[in-house]
């Protein structure tokens, strides 16, 4: 359980992505708890620690999507980033909780342009989905404009 302030949110957040960066997630619940000046956010995060996992917290290392994306990518995986990070601020939230930096770099890879394309990106749910496909998808869009018009009827309804 981790606790963020919302009139200093650095310390609880700097410690919520330090233990998410160590463990593998299975959920995060959060709650917003109204406090008036000392309101603050709850944090509930379940762990896959200890299952069988091709990937365990203490072997995954940080990739350096500057190097595993060509220049044009990288920078559209920088400018969701930026939105992302925009977003977090204004709902109080980590980045993370909307999506990892692994899933922006999917929809850059993927070149995804319709809600279909982004929720099928491995832990984009539906509500993910929903809930910012609206920001997103105008971005990646944008940055893919071929596939954007190519995708017909499919696109624009998204």
């Amino acid at each position: 359980m981790f606790t963020i302030e919302v009139r200093d949110p650095g310390p609880g957040q700097d410690a919520l992505n330090a233990f998410c960066a160590q463990h593998r997630l299975a959920d995060v619940e959060k709650r917003f708890v109204d406090q008036g000046l000392n309101s603050y956010w709850t944090f509930c995060v379940a762990t896959l620690d200890g299952e069988d996992s091709s990937r365990p917290a203490a072997e995954r290392k940080r990739i350096d999507y500057r190097e595993v994306l060509n220049e044009a990518d990288f920078a559209v995986y920088a400018d969701l980033r930026g939105l992302r990070r925009s977003l977090a601020e204004h709902e109080g939230v980590p980045q993370f909780a909307l999506f990892t930096n692994e899933q922006l770099a999917a929809m850059v890879t993927r070149q995804v342009t319709t809600a279909a394309a982004l929720g099928e990106i491995e832990g984009v749910g539906k509500a993910r989905v929903e809930k910012y496909a609206g920001h997103f998808l105008p971005l990646l869009r944008k940055a893919f404009p071929a596939l954007a018009s190519g995708s017909g009827d499919a696109a624009r309804a998204n």
